[in-house]
């Protein structure tokens, strides 16, 4: 196959208009954002629930109240 000028202005054109690789490297950034964003807010949230339910067990502790059935 013989490359002639025009053809490698052709090729080069239409490889300049070519957005989808940019478009996977956007949508591969959104995906890691979204990921990143959800790891910190498990993360958050994970503590304060173990903060939470720690707090709740402490003060049933104190109250005398235990997870064992009573025996009336």
């Amino acid at each position: 196959m013989k490359l002639t000028r025009k053809t490698i202005q052709i090729a080069a054109r239409t490889f300049a208009k070519d957005e989808d690789g940019a478009t996977a490297i956007e949508y591969g950034l959104f995906a890691a954002l979204v990921g990143a964003v959800i790891v910190g807010t498990v993360a958050t949230l994970g503590n304060q629930t173990n903060e939470g339910f720690s707090e709740m067990s402490g003060a049933l502790t104190a109250a005398g109240i235990t997870g064992e059935p009573s025996d009336g």
